[in-house]
């Protein structure tokens, strides 16, 4: 297996398992991940929100672990790296607003480059304009933003596990998709597993 450099875009109030296991997943594999957050340094954290499914007309928001930033978002050059990957939770509803942040997705999305979203990650999609004729998947709650991008929207199961995957773009609903969306996002990495 080829051995990927990874991106993995957060902020403050990110979803904590929508960051936390992906980033733990790649790494597990052999993957190499860095994390960043527009306007903090390499080492220092981001607040993370836990969102639970609990019988209510929308998720419940908890606090979360803090997420340490493994390398300064302003220093990096998203030419370096093979693939983008967007945990959802709070943080995707103001990155959009950072030009920076759109331009880093737009380049994924350009140069054909694995991209992952997941939840309200695909927020990000949106805003960058990238899924114009793709299918995808997100938190339900986000399906008329997918739809005026120009998407085709991927139902989501009953218990919100399912992927979507449509060329370079791998998405979920939500953090309980996580073993198929990292399992289809591996395949679009060229990363195999063998027992």
């Amino acid at each position: 297996m080829a051995v990927k450099k990874i991106l993995l875009l957060v902020g403050d109030f990110v979803e904590d398992y929508e960051a936390m296991v992906p980033f733990q997943m790649l790494q597990m594999v052999g993957h190499v991940v860095d994390s960043v957050c527009p306007g903090k340094k390499a080492g220092e954290t981001v607040a993370t929100a836990v969102h639970d499914f609990e019988g209510h007309q929308t998720y419940t928001e908890k606090p979360g672990h803090n997420f340490m930033v493994t390398a300064t978002f302003e220093d990096i050059r998203a030419e370096e790296y093979d693939a983008l990957v967007i945990p959802g939770g709070r943080s995707p509803e103001y990155l959009r607003l950072n030009p920076a942040v759109i331009a880093c997705v737009q380049h994924f999305a350009k140069a054909n480059k694995p991209i992952a979203a997941v939840c309200h990650g695909q927020q990000l999609l949106t805003a960058a304009d990238v899924i114009k004729g793709k299918t995808c998947t997100a938190y339900p709650a986000v399906k008329p933003e997918v739809e005026a991008a120009g998407a085709t929207w991927c139902e989501v199961n009953a218990t919100a596990s399912n992927a979507c995957v449509d060329g370079n773009i791998v998405t979920g609903p939500a953090w309980p998709a996580h073993p198929e969306w990292m399992r289809e996002f591996l395949k679009v990495l060229g990363s195999t597993i063998e027992p």
